[in-house]
């Protein structure tokens, strides 16, 4: 015992000795900087000026100015999600926090990894109506993984590391930080982030159960109609989780799906690749799904605009599930075999036991279920009558991915939230994890242009592209000029049908076309406010001239706005109606005829 105690006193020696003193504010970079963190997108306020003093004494994070919080939290998840690692946000109290909170929510939905820095009133002043008080610990509760108030500068940095470990850990998401100016001015002790112990309980479970891999790849191996969906959660694990998938689906020969938040874990060009499923999902994708006999749910949550009516989702199928968190499984779909455990080490260990049982699936069922797959393919769920003048918004998007596949860059793509999303989702080909970023849970107009600013910090050499509508882009549109700020060649690609697309297409087709407030009849003129801002603005109106000004905005240096004036009562099909099954979906007049005796 003797020998322990002192070991233990060696220790604590040890770790006081390393102990370097600085105030608050110097600890709050210093914890950003031993996590690996070199960007941070904030706005300044009196609560965090100790902070933004701090900023400017030094030059190891860089931090860009938003004109606006929420859109520092979007540009936080654009930099998370195309990176892999932590986005950070710096705001101010009061209405900088509450401006946050859009950013903190979507965050949470979709699984992004960020920090949220926010500055509070003096710890002597809360709870006393102060200037610029507002309880921001209560307003964030249910809008982040978790949130601190630190009310002890000798707590801060520790907060800090262990507020990194519950962002990054399990299944990603927000985690929020609330500091008193008092305590930024406050001296003490900075404990480095491999001195700290991080006290948290949240310790999810990485490792799948073998027993319950060992029936999952069973059933995989006697499945007649199989099916993989997929979702956000493979991307979160890694580009090697990716990588594995393919090999798992490449082997087994099943078809494979994924959620709008999965897009890019398994190439788009491939012949198993069914498309994306859900409401605005492919016919394959979507009738796969709902008649297919064991389903391999890998880090999808069962979201509504995926399942439509649960009484009527896959009815006749083994469903096995996937995902870190627990609290996902059985939540809206009844499981049948659920591996709680990270997407990468559950396809490791399928693949593993797939192989080392040298297990082969059915091959005859396997080519019949193909056959009935090709059946539905044939029905061209995606086909668009052209127009010889006028811009149909699906041909502008292929277009978009001709001239990007003759691009040598990397491409990111943004997009805001509408019709102009779903078809970016049906049109643009993903091939890689994390290049597409977009608002899935929340669906929050206005996150495009802040996300491409983010994703384009990122990775200042790539070709970054924010595919818009007219009247989402307006969401934060102020955004223009921190990208002018910044020397960043964000391309912005509006699809301007005059209308808010979506919101339009529900009024006529469920509506009785009843167009409540959805048509925008003051429309700023975007090449003008691309130029007032400093940058370039690029308009079309006619098929013959998409070509070259596509081409012309992919060779700007700066940021540009194209404004593709596209038909105005286009709709986004297929559709599966609010409460409808897949098997209900609603067909584009210019698909081919469907045939009941195909299903």
């Amino acid at each position: 015992m003797n020998i322990i105690k002192a070991a233990q006193k060696q220790s604590k020696a040890i770790k006081k000795s390393k102990a370097i003193e600085m105030n608050g504010a110097e600890m709050v970079l210093q914890s950003l900087v031993d996590q690996g963190v070199d960007t941070i997108f904030g706005y300044p306020g009196g609560a965090v000026l100790p902070i933004y003093d701090a900023l400017y004494q030094q030059d190891r994070i860089k931090h860009i100015l938003v004109r606006h919080e929420q859109a520092a939290l979007h540009a936080a998840e654009g930099y998370a999600r195309s990176t892999g690692k932590v986005g950070c946000a710096l705001v101010t109290s009061g209405p900088g926090a509450t401006n946050a909170v859009t950013g903190l929510t979507d965050a949470l939905l979709d699984s992004i990894p960020i920090i949220c820095i926010s500055g509070q009133v003096p710890t002597f002043l809360i709870g006393t109506d102060a200037f610029q008080e507002a309880d921001t610990v209560g307003i964030t509760r249910p809008c982040t993984k978790h949130n601190f108030l630190v009310k002890n500068v000798a707590e801060l940095s520790s907060t800090i590391h262990e507020a990194f470990h519950v962002a990054r850990t399990g299944r990603p998401g927000p985690v929020l930080i609330d500091i008193p100016k008092d305590i930024q001015f406050a001296n003490g002790d900075y404990v480095g982030k491999n001195e700290v112990i991080i006290h948290t309980h949240y310790k999810p479970n990485t490792k799948p159960d073998m027993a319950a891999i060992e029936k999952a790849v069973e059933l995989m191996a006697n499945a007649k109609c199989p099916v993989f969906y997929t979702g956000g959660g493979v991307i979160n694990a890694g580009s090697e989780a990716s990588k594995l998938l393919r090999e798992l689906v490449r082997e087994t020969g099943f078809p494979i799906t994924s959620t709008l938040m999965g897009l890019g874990a398994y190439p788009a060009n491939d012949d198993q690749w069914l498309g994306m499923l859900g409401m605005h999902g492919t016919f394959e994708a979507n009738w796969a799904m709902h008649d297919c006999d064991v389903m391999i749910n890998i880090g999808a949550r069962f979201d509504d605009r995926v399942t439509g009516n649960i009484a009527k989702f896959s009815p006749n199928s083994t469903k096995i599930h996937v995902d870190i968190d627990a609290s996902n499984i059985n939540k809206t779909v009844a499981i049948d075999l659920p591996i709680v455990a990270d997407a990468k080490e559950t396809i490791k260990a399928m693949l593993s036991v797939w192989r080392k049982k040298g297990y082969k699936a059915d091959q005859a069922a396997i080519k019949a279920w193909w056959e009935r797959i090709e059946k539905w393919r044939a029905i061209n769920c995606l086909a668009y009558k052209k127009h010889e003048t006028i811009i149909k918004p699906q041909y502008a998007l292929e277009r978009l991915q001709h001239f990007i596949d003759q691009d040598s860059r990397k491409t990111y793509i943004t997009t805001e939230v509408g019709q102009h999303q779903m078809w970016a989702a049906q049109f643009l080909k993903f091939e890689e994890p994390n290049r597409l970023m977009t608002s899935g849970g929340l669906g929050t107009m206005g996150y495009g242009l802040p996300a491409a600013i983010g994703t384009q910090l990122a990775h200042p050499d790539a070709l970054t592209i924010c595919v818009a509508g007219e009247a989402s882009i307006q969401m934060n549109i102020q955004e223009l000029s921190t990208a002018i700020q910044y020397n960043l060649p964000v391309k912005i690609f509006i699809l301007n049908n005059q209308w808010m697309g979506m919101v339009r297409q529900w009024q006529e087709l469920l509506h009785g076309e009843r167009y409540s407030e959805t048509y925008t009849e003051a429309l700023p003129d975007f090449i003008k406010l691309a130029e007032a801002y400093g940058g370039v603005g690029l308009r079309v109106d006619n098929v013959d001239k998409l070509d070259g000004v596509i081409e012309e905005m992919m060779q700007t240096k700066c940021l540009t706005i194209v404004d593709v004036c596209v038909d105005e009562k286009e709709n986004c099909f297929p559709m599966i109606p609010s409460g409808k099954a897949h098997n209900e979906m609603i067909l584009s007049p210019d698909a081919e005829k469907f045939d009941k005796s195909l299903v």
